[in-house]
């Protein structure tokens, strides 16, 4: 499954603006926000609405709304944090799990340290956040621990990914839907995506 670039002007604007190391930490949070609810937009657009009947000040009139779909946000922690609230902007009635996991960085592997997810995960769509897609290995792990617990309609959202993360996560899930704000070149040799926009996580907090 081919991973969905979301082109929209307003959406690339805010990622240049994010790229920039002039960016100060405030404003890069707010943007990791804003990027996130455009991202959330362009992945819920399937999900499935129902028609019922409402009196308008007007007259009665037949409109649509969501057919009751479930859903769940899980960040892995601890960046995709800075995704969640521009999530639930529009969508305020998903529950919300977390997923802890660092990357070691002498064998840039994940090390899961927590896990906490809604107990209807099975009965969900799971929207998976993490601001990089760089190796892939956080997003398999984290993806595979959900699947462990039942859940078959992931979808994973990032604001930036290489091509090695992609075709990592595409092999170890092929049956999950990547979303993403732009697909850089490549990985350093420290496993960062070129040209990127450095660690997400320390940009979002003021870190480093």
């Amino acid at each position: 499954m081919n991973p969905m670039i979301v082109e929209h002007p307003l959406l690339q604007h805010k990622i240049s603006l994010l790229r920039n190391k002039q960016t100060g930490t405030k404003e890069f949070r707010d943007l990791v926000g804003e990027i996130a609810t455009l991202l959330c937009y362009e992945a819920t657009r399937d999900l499935p609405l129902e028609e019922v009947q409402i009196e308008t000040p007007i007259t009665m009139a037949k409109t649509k709304v969501l057919a009751g779909r479930k859903l769940a946000l899980v960040p892995i922690l601890r960046a995709g944090m800075g995704m969640l609230d521009g999530m639930l902007t529009l969508i305020p009635a998903a529950k919300v799990g977390f997923i802890g996991l660092y990357r070691n960085e002498e064998t840039l592997q994940p090390v899961e340290y927590f896990c906490k997810l809604p107990s209807d995960i099975d009965e969900r769509d799971v929207l998976v956040l993490d601001p990089m897609l760089a190796t892939g290995g956080s997003a398999v792990d984290a993806i595979t621990m959900i699947k462990k617990r039942g859940a078959k309609h992931i979808k994973f959202i990032g604001l930036i990914g290489a091509p090695e993360g992609v075709e990592a996560l595409r092999t170890a899930h092929p049956d999950v839907q990547i979303y993403l704000g732009a697909l850089d070149e490549c990985l350093d040799q420290k496993g960062y995506i070129v040209p990127g926009l450095g660690d997400a996580g320390d940009r979002i907090y003021g870190t480093k």
